[in-house]
Formats: C-alpha cells, structure tokens, sequence
C-alpha cells in the first residue's frame, strides 16, 4: 500500500472516503465537486482520502493532481494506492487512514452539490447513532436510461426514503456498530439497515447519482442491486427489522403506467428480465 504524505493541523471534521477503480474520466469531477463545497470558517476542515484500488489507469495520478489546490484551502487530500481490486477492501483502507468519527462514504461518479457535506457534518453531529444522505437526484442520458430513470424517481423508497445511493455517512458511535465493512455485495444496504428510520435522516442538499445507460446495462445492474439485498438479508437476517422500504402497490403501478407509459414498461421490463434471466453470481457493473 502506497499513499501520499500531507500536512495536517488538528483533526478534521469529517473524513469523506472515496474508493476509486479505474476512475480516471471521473475522478476529477468528483474532487471539484468535494473541493467547491460551502464550509464554515469556524469548523476544522475535512480531510479527502482517495482510495484508488487495483487501478489499471492514472486515477491516483489524476487525484494528486488536485493535493495542491486542497491545500490552498487548508483541507487535506490523501491518496491510497492498493494493487488489489474490491470496493469494500477500500472502503477499509479509508477507514485505517481516516482521522474523524464523521464518515462520508463517497463514490467516484458522484457531483456533490456545495452544501451537501456541510449539511451531513450538521446532521450527524447531533447525539446518538447517526445515518444520513443528500436528496437523490438520478442523471441519464440515453433514452432508456431516461425512461426508467423516470419511473424509478417515483417508486416509494426512491421518493421518500434515504437509499444512500452513493453517497451515505454516519458518525462515530453509528460506525462503532460493525467492525471492517464484510466483502458483501452492497455495501450501501448493508450500513442502511444497519441503523432503525428514526435514526436515518436525509439533508436538504442535493447530489447527481448517474444510472446506467442502455437496457443490457440496466438489467445487469438491477441484478446486482436484487441480489445484493438478498444478500444482505441472507446474510444479516437481524438488520431486516430496520428495513422500512415501502413495496410499490397495485394502484402506484397503475398510476405510473398511465402517467409515463414508456418509463413504466422500461422499469416494469427490466424488473423481468431480471427474473427471467437469472444468474448465478451477478458481475460488477457500475450504477452507470
């Protein structure tokens, strides 16, 4: 494991951790982003540390070339290099090197907006365990990203609830509830359900999530989200009790399908064929 040295005085506010594999189209929008964040003079900084893993490209390159302009801001920047792969590994090299309780779990296809992370400081530095997100905004392209995107705003744990789709944080006594992430599928899930609704909370602040484009996309991805979640319930059948995930009714279908009769038939679609085309052990495909 390699990574950067960098100067620091006190400990931040918040650690944002952000695994990166082969993310060198990316990287850099995600760290403008992070870096053009609003944040309070009297508030220690934040620190980033990027996690590049089992890159075959110059992300780490591409992430350091931002290590001065974090510094002209009194933040710190520190990139990770690990010759292996896997986003959960990541995730815990992020949390070896992270020096705050506040985590800000962050991916790299992610554009945060300037108030996000100062928001999810806010939200999580109330007492007790702490969960909490930004408000959701998908962003797609192509027609059928378009589409299913259209309808997938609509379902209830979508529109109400706090998915954590890219971007998820919790505060130390809310991390002190498991110990390394488990080399699990969804790791978003498996920390949702690790806290009850009332401790979840979702800021006003919003980000941009991009969804994957085309329908073989689409349908890889909704098999790995599937089979993620039942992972988890497999797997941690105690968290299931936090789970407050509304099922989309009969009549919600029916009102979706006559408001956007293509956005429904792409969701609708792609739901079957997931069903129809099952696979044995999903292949990871990004969210994009």
């Amino acid at each position: 494991m390699a990574s950067d040295e960098f100067r620091f005085c006190g400990s931040p506010a918040v650690s944002v951790i952000l695994p990166a594999c082969n993310e060198s189209a990316l990287i850099g929008a995600c760290l403008k982003a992070v870096l053009a964040s609003d944040w309070p003079g009297e508030t220690p900084a934040p620190e980033v540390i990027v996690v590049a893993n089992g890159c075959a490209d110059d992300t780490a390159a591409r992430a350091r070339n931002f290590v001065d302009d974090f510094a002209s801001r009194d933040w710190s920047l520190r990139v990770i290099e690990r010759a292996e792969g896997g986003k959960l590994a990541a995730l815990n090299a992020g949390d070896a090197a992270a020096r705050s309780g506040i985590r800000i779990y962050l991916d790299a296809d992610v554009t945060v907006s300037k108030a996000l992370l100062q928001q999810l400081h806010a939200a999580l530095s109330r007492p007790g365990a702490r969960y909490a997100s930004g408000r959701l905004r998908i962003t797609a392209h192509g027609w059928a990203a378009r589409a299913y995107a259209r309808s997938w705003r609509q379902v209830p744990f979508m529109s109400d609830g706090v998915p954590g789709c890219g971007v998820f944080a919790v505060n130390a006594e809310g991390r002190a509830r498991w110990q390394e992430f488990p080399d699990i599928i969804s790791d978003d899930t498996f920390v949702r359900l690790s806290f009850a609704p009332e401790e979840r909370s979702a800021v006003p602040a919003h980000y941009e999530w991009p969804i994957a484009e085309g329908l073989p996309a689409l349908v890889r991805v909704r098999r790995r989200q599937d089979a993620g979640v039942a992972q988890v319930g497999r797997l941690y059948p105690g968290l299931l009790g936090n789970d407050d995930k509304l099922p989309l009714s009969p009549l919600g279908k029916l009102r979706m399908a006559l408001r956007d009769p293509l956005g429904f038939a792409v969701y609708a679609g792609v739901a079957l064929l997931v069903r129809l085309t099952p696979q044995a052990r999903p292949a990871w495909s990004r969210s994009r």
